[in-house]
């Protein structure tokens, strides 16, 4: 789900300034000549790594790859068999999209999306209530719905051989005497590491362990899918949103042959876990039997597989109150540490943010020794929480705001608020984020 309306025009603020990684630093990447690559271990016996990270989901590889533009190698542990690419698509703006460039795929995944150039507003009976041109407004905008899938295949695509290891379900995290940490899979292997980053998303052991408590549930679940056409998509480059009673949805175009949709609906708890996909498919257009017509062609034009159904959930970083984002060489990365609803389209944009940022500091402090280490973790805190803690915040405003059921404040939000008092400016303006450019290493300056 990509940015909404209403409620982003009330909680909207500028973005504040970030403390970024100084340029003339990059006299340290030039003398580090001996990355650390993974071997292969026996059973019972401990491998070292310099860093290894938990998860190999787009947090996870992304700050791989960040890294590795730095000359810096990394381990990357995934418990599945594979890449786990199944979900559907998610929005990404032009703070996304300048990561994804800094880190070297961003052309590589134009070329596979459609540009969305502009959002619609409709009520639930088809009236439309407002439209808008991003580019009327920030010229620099970008915006594409992208799949999940090819995005991870994108940039694990861009990692130096073995540098994931699959199969690998973190079992204990231990200290050490030693200023390292010593991981143990499932399967008895034990890496004993410098650094450990948890990208292990929303529901993070890795997150546990430093204590953080499982995200909230928000009262909200959605739907999402995406729509097949295999003679073409009918629709133009807009992301298309529904507001009803306590219900909304929305629909965007990801290429010219596929539609990504979503329906979010309110329900006091998650309920039981549905693992039948037609019957995902059978509920979501229940809840939507009456409304336009070319949303429901969409959902039944979708593949049952690719149906999911999803809590809404997110963490809030209270200051003071909640724990630390690192200790002891131990950090956390993306939905690990910040989970948010999908209400501004941030979640992914937040995690590309996250590895970055936290790979620029890491590639300076390495080597630098333990003491360094830590103040590099704690100055990636201090940048990212006063970023992450009020999105997280509006976002579930946002959510709450669009979900109200009350017929009155309906009203009067697709009559008055909606046509005459929404201005796009302030609705974006946190995709101004801007990351300072990873510092690149010639290859030449990087031995084996």
């Amino acid at each position: 789900m990509a940015t909404s309306i209403f409620s982003c025009y009330l909680f909207s603020s500028s973005s504040p300034n970030f403390v970024h990684l100084k340029t003339k630093r990059n006299s340290l990447f030039r003398n580090r000549v001996k990355p650390i690559y993974s071997s292969s271990s026996n059973v019972g016996e401990t491998q070292k790594e310099d860093i290894v990270i938990v998860g190999a989901g787009i947090a996870g590889l992304a700050t791989a790859l960040s890294l590795h533009r730095l000359g810096v190698k990394s381990l990357v542990l995934e418990q599945s068999e594979s890449l786990r690419t199944g979900g559907t698509s998610l929005t990404l703006f032009k703070n996304g999209w300048r990561v994804l460039d800094d880190i070297g795929v961003g052309t590589e995944l134009r070329e596979q999306f459609l540009e969305i150039q502009g959002m619609v507003i409709k009520s639930e009976d088809g009236r439309e209530l407002r439209s808008f041109e991003f580019k009327d407004e920030a010229k620099d905008q970008e915006v594409c719905a992208v799949e999940r899938r090819i995005l991870l295949e994108a940039l694990a695509n861009q990692l130096p051989p073995n540098s994931i290891r699959y199969s690998s379900k973190l079992a204990n995290i231990e200290r050490t005497g030693t200023s390292e940490t010593l991981l143990e899979l499932v399967d008895g292997t034990q890496l004993q590491a410098k650094i450990v980053i948890g990208c292990d998303g929303i529901r993070s052991p890795v997150a546990k362990w430093l204590g953080f408590s499982e995200p909230q549930y928000v009262g909200h679940c959605a739907f999402r899918g995406l729509g097949f056409y295999p003679d073409g998509q009918p629709f133009g480059p807009k992301v298309n949103y529904v507001y009803g009673r306590g219900l909304r949805a929305g629909y965007v175009p990801v290429s010219s042959t596929k539609v990504y949709w979503f329906v979010c609906f309110n329900s006091p708890s998650p309920g039981p876990k549905i693992t039948d996909s037609s019957v995902l498919k059978s509920e979501a257009q229940k809840l939507v039997k009456s409304w336009p017509s070319e949303l429901l062609e969409i959902i039944d034009r979708t593949p049952d597989d690719t149906i999911i159904k999803t809590p809404l959930v997110d963490r809030w970083l209270w200051p003071k109150v909640s724990p630390s984002v690192s200790s002891g060489g131990v950090v956390l990365v993306g939905d690990a540490w910040h989970p948010m609803t999908p209400n501004l389209g941030q979640g992914a944009c937040c995690a590309l943010e996250d590895a970055v940022v936290l790979s620029g500091k890491l590639a300076i402090a390495l080597d630098a020794g333990p003491v360094a280490i830590d103040e590099a973790l704690k100055a990636y805190e201090k940048e990212r929480w006063g970023r992450i803690f009020p999105l997280a915040i509006r976002a579930n405003l946002v959510g709450s705001l669009l979900q109200w059921e009350n017929p009155i404040v309906c009203a009067v939000r697709n009559n008055i608020v909606i046509p005459k008092l929404v201005k796009l400016g302030p609705l974006l303006a946190h995709t101004n984020f801007k990351c300072e450019p990873l510092m690149k290493i010639e290859a030449s300056q990087i031995s084996s």
